[in-house]
């Protein structure tokens, strides 16, 4: 059997090679882009065959369709079945019902129940599921602001961003409440291949602490502290060391959430006292635009999930402040 080397242009070379790392093709596709990689690279019918176990009849169909049509040969041609009667009807059904929802109780349907409750097959509702991206099972959360004067909050808020004064600093306040310093009473099994790290039910809390952070947007720098509880006394301690470290009489612009305690008559004495501090609030249900939450949910993920707190680390906790840019 003479063999006719196949000659790939290097575009055609990187879509196949690309083919064949993909972990989401086909396997077919996948098979016929190994095909001509492998008749191309000088390997025979014979040997291509036995190396990806297939017939020579195959390798010879491929081979000759790319030949003719390049990448847009590999496509299979075949027509594939016929349209089901009914099959629109029935499709229509699937997505209503998938819509109404269950009427037996139940939160949401599985495609086995509804394809009962149908007089189909699961497969059927699985695969109009996939066509228009249904998923029963998800839920997500959204919250909407109610507050009327959203749109000039939120663009005062931006402009602090996008343009803050010249001659002020902006710090974006806020406190993360509830922190347990957790101990495990269980020994953790830690992580090893094939299992997660898993680690026993029971737990001792040391305690709780907040964390009062401030992110002075211009330069990403953060300046935090803990407290035993979040009341107002707390927040008016955190502002004064905000003014603290800062030059005497620089205005400063807070921008903080609408929590009761940044509004009380201890608030607004300390701010009549230092005339160059003005706080910005948030629009209601809209602490996302506070910057300083990004800097929380960085901790969230890599410091506020501990294995292990010990009564020294809890301590730790406590007496440590926290200066450090956002990254």
């Amino acid at each position: 059997m003479v063999n006719k080397r196949l000659i790939l242009t290097p575009p055609e070379r990187s879509e196949l090679q690309r083919r064949v790392r993909s972990r989401m093709i086909r396997w077919d596709d996948f098979r016929r882009a190994r095909v001509i990689l492998e008749l191309a690279a000088g390997h025979g019918v014979r040997e291509t065959a036995a190396d990806l176990r297939c017939s020579t009849s195959y390798v010879q169909r491929w081979a000759g369709r790319f030949r003719a049509g390049r990448l847009a040969g590999l496509v299979a041609q075949h027509k594939g079945r016929a349209v089901a009667k009914g099959a629109a009807k029935l499709e229509a059904r699937i997505l209503e019902w998938t819509r109404r929802g269950p009427d037996d109780g139940t939160t949401q349907w599985s495609s086995r129940r509804l394809a009962q409750r149908l007089g189909t097959t699961h497969m059927a509702v699985a695969r109009v599921w996939k066509r228009y991206g249904l998923q029963p099972h998800r839920l997500r959360h959204h919250m909407v602001s109610d507050d009327p004067q959203f749109e000039s909050k939120a663009a005062d808020i931006i402009g602090l961003y996008l343009r803050p004064p010249a001659h002020a600093a902006v710090f974006c306040v806020d406190e993360k409440s509830a922190i347990q310093a957790l101990d495990r009473l269980d020994p953790v099994l830690p992580l090893s291949p094939g299992r997660a790290e898993s680690h026993g039910f029971e737990y001792f809390r040391h305690g709780t602490l907040s964390l009062y952070a401030a992110l002075e947007t211009r330069s990403g720098a953060i300046l935090a502290k803990t407290a035993r509880r979040h009341t107002s006394a707390e927040f008016v301690s955190f502002l004064t060391d905000i003014v603290a470290s800062q030059p005497v009489g620089k205005t400063i612009l807070v921008i903080a959430d609408n929590l009761s305690a940044h509004k009380t008559k201890l608030v607004e004495a300390f701010l009549e006292t230092h005339p160059n501090v003005q706080l910005h609030f948030t629009p209601t249900y809209s602490s996302w635009l506070n910057q300083v939450e990004n800097w929380f949910a960085k901790i969230q993920r890599q410091s506020d999930r501990p294995r292990r707190f010990s009564f020294a680390a809890r301590s730790a906790c406590q007496t440590d402040a926290l200066h450090s840019p956002l990254q």
